[in-house]
C-alpha cells in the first residue's frame, strides 16, 4: 500500500482516501492530529462480530470492553486495554461505524516511545473529505475490499513528501487524498 496525491495505491487500485488533519508529518506527537510518515507494516485487524462475519482468519473481535490507550503516561501506552482502564483511552467497540473494520499498523508500537503517537489505524471515513485524527480512512466497501488482500506484514508507505508538514513545520496540505 502506497499513500498517494490521490489515494491509496494497493493491489493495483487506488482508493480515494482521508489522511489526518494535520496533514503528513514525520514527527508525530500525540494529539498533533497528523498521520505519521514511514514505511509500516500490518500487524493486526479488528472487527465488530455484532456487526458483521470475521472478514479474515486473523481477524480478532472487538467488544464493550475493549480500548486503545492513547495518554503517555500509561505503562500500556499505545497497546489494546480493557475495561476499566485508568488512564485517556479510545473505545474501539463505537456507535458509529468508523472502527468496525480496523488495520492497525505498527506506528510505535508494540514498545511505544511515550507521546509519539498513538492508534495509527486504517479504518472507515466519516464522510469523503473530513480529516482524521491521525489515522487513514477509507469508504466502507473499498476498506473491506483491502482487508480481504491484506495480510499480517502488509507495507503501508507514508512520503513525508507528497502532502505533510514539512521539516521545517509549515504545513503544506492535510485533510484529504483525491476525493473522487
Amino acid at each position: 500500500m502506497v499513500l498517494t496525491p490521490t489515494g491509496v495505491r494497493f493491489a493495483g487500485r487506488r482508493f480515494p482516501c482521508s489522511i489526518g488533519k494535520g496533514g503528513v508529518t514525520v514527527g508525530k506527537r500525540e494529539g498533533d492530529g497528523a498521520t505519521p510518515a514511514g514505511v509500516h507494516r500490518i500487524v493486526g485487524l479488528l472487527y465488530r462480530p455484532d456487526r458483521m462475519a470475521r472478514p479474515a482468519p486473523w481477524a480478532c473481535p472487538v467488544g464493550p470492553v475493549d480500548l486503545w490507550s492513547d495518554d503517555p503516561r500509561d505503562p500500556e501506552y499505545n497497546l489494546h486495554v480493557r475495561k476499566p482502564h485508568g488512564y485517556s483511552h479510545e473505545a474501539l467497540r463505537r456507535a458509529d461505524p468508523l472502527y468496525d473494520l480496523v488495520l492497525m499498523t505498527d506506528w510505535n508500537w508494540p514498545r511505544a516511545l511515550p507521546g509519539a503517537g498513538s492508534a495509527i489505524f486504517l479504518h472507515q471515513w466519516r464522510r469523503p473529505g473530513y480529516p482524521t485524527e491521525g489515522c487513514i480512512a477509507f469508504r466502507r466497501d473499498h476498506l473491506r475490499w483491502i482487508v480481504e488482500r491484506a495480510t499480517p506484514g502488509t507495507r503501508l508507505v507514508v512520503s513525508p513528501h507528497i502532502f505533510r508538514r514539512s521539516l521545517a513545520g509549515t504545513k503544506r496540505h492535510s485533510g484529504t487524498a483525491a476525493m473522487s
